[in-house]
């Protein structure tokens, strides 16, 4: 593939991924985590295929720091997937033991 081409490529996917993402309502961030870390994987793939085929020292850099970022995302979403699983585990153990209490006390 050309530059150009690349190029191309890399314009459309800001364009595509900044209409998706202003689209959602804040209140659908949290829940669609999970998801997002699906097409994070799927960019991060992406960017290095681009990787793999670069020609150009150019293209390589780009897609490299492609690369860094998109692994940088796919990091993070786990993470705060990770974090938000734990918050609502906390309120299920916390809701068993007042549940458990409750039966004691009877």
């Amino acid at each position: 593939m050309d530059a150009v081409t690349l190029l191309t490529i890399f314009v459309l996917s800001v364009f595509v991924g900044f209409e998706v993402v202003s689209k959602v309502s804040s209140t659908l961030h949290t829940p669609l985590m999970s998801g997002a870390n699906a097409i994070h994987g799927i960019i991060l793939v992406g960017a290095i295929i681009v990787a793999g085929q670069a020609e150009n020292v150019g293209i390589l850099i780009a897609a490299l720091a492609a690369v860094l970022m998109s692994t940088i995302n796919l990091v993070g979403g786990f993470v705060v997937t990770d974090r938000m699983l734990e918050m609502f585990g906390g309120r299920r153990a916390a809701a068993q033991a007042s549940a458990a209490a409750k039966e004691g006390d009877r």
